[in-house]
């Protein structure tokens, strides 16, 4: 070979060699996260589902691609889904949405789905069975509707005098509303508490129900568990606050922002737990061989501070069983 020839050989080789490697780059897998709400206000539980993922040996831009998805509502994603699906995402994750879930269900049977729900997740058709899910399908049902009776008891045991509770629900999330009115009309009869029931589903319509206590009053408010409400927490906390309105929440971040109290499961660590179970399913578990876990850790949580803003005396038998006072 002629010199001339070798250097223009060895050029084109050396050339090519960055484009080979590119190629030859192994592309990391997708996981789809969605969730109502904005990023801010998810901070947290973000945070707790990238730890769960470290622990099953999953660091996003190391060896996994995480897109999060931040919808305003609960309408059907069916766009969002459909692409994700259309890519062959490694998994679609939704903690804390059963709508949402229940959307991506119908959208694939092939690419596994990670949720949490607050809802048995048998009946809704998400699983075939806890222990056997079946399908593409697996994740944590942390109990939100379970929990309703114990939070009016709780609720009535702060404000023994209490009669009117006015009970706030998203209509637009109609499997977790329709579970929550149904457990609260079965529960406030038997501790002599009448309800008023108020929708809301914008920034708008919870200002809205507010303004509406002006002509009648409730003696304290029972908010339903929603992720769009949590992810308007400061703005309840901010009304309850300024018509001194004693108010029970489904989980602790209304209280550690001011809000009076909240009984529930420990919902950062579902998306702790959401977030290992994704790692099971990147190394190859399958779902349907994945049992359901449920969340074995609730949280009573008082805020003292707003306790006596609201110029309410919290019963020290109340303070006794409480898991965190904030002072």
């Amino acid at each position: 070979m002629r010199r001339r020839d070798f250097i223009k050989s060895v050029a084109g080789s050396a050339a090519a060699w960055p484009l080979n490697a590119l190629a030859q780059r192994p592309t990391l897998p997708v996981v789809g996260f969605i969730r109502v709400g904005s990023p801010d206000a998810s901070a947290g539980y973000v945070a707790a589902f990238r730890k769960g993922l470290a622990e099953s040996g999953y660091v996003e831009g190391q060896n996994v691609t995480v897109e999060y998805h931040w919808l305003a509502g609960y309408d059907q994603p069916q766009t969002l889904v459909a692409d994700l699906v259309r890519r062959q995402a490694a998994a679609i994750v939704i903690p804390g949405n059963t709508p949402l879930a229940l959307a991506a269900k119908a959208a694939t049977s092939t690419i596994p789905i990670i949720f949490g729900t607050g809802e048995d997740p048998v009946p809704l058709g998400l699983v075939a069975s806890l222990a056997q899910p079946g399908g593409n399908a697996t994740g944590i049902n942390f109990f939100s509707g379970e929990l309703v009776a114990k939070r009016l008891r709780l609720l009535h045991d702060l404000m023994p005098k209490a009669v009117r509770v006015a009970v706030l629900v998203n209509p637009t999330n109609v499997m977790v509303t329709s579970s929550t009115l149904r457990r609260v009309r079965e529960a406030a009869p038997a501790i002599g508490l009448q309800i008023q029931i108020l929708n809301a589903s914008t920034i708008g319509e919870i200002n809205a129900a507010f303004a509406s206590f002006a002509k009648e009053r409730p003696d304290a408010l029972f908010v339903g568990p929603d992720s769009f409400f949590t992810s308007r927490r400061v703005q309840f906390v901010t009304l309850t606050i300024r018509d001194k309105i004693p108010a029970i929440y489904s989980d602790r971040d209304y209280v550690v922002v001011g809000g009076l109290m909240s009984y529930g499961t420990d919902i950062a660590d579902m998306f702790r737990q959401v977030g290992i179970y994704t790692g099971s399913v990147l190394k190859g578990e399958k779902p349907a061989n994945l049992p359901v876990l449920q969340s074995t850790k609730f949280e009573f949580v008082i805020n003292l501070q707003t306790a006596r803003e609201l110029d309410i005396e919290v019963p020290s038998g109340l303070l006794s069983i409480a898991d965190e006072v904030i002072e």
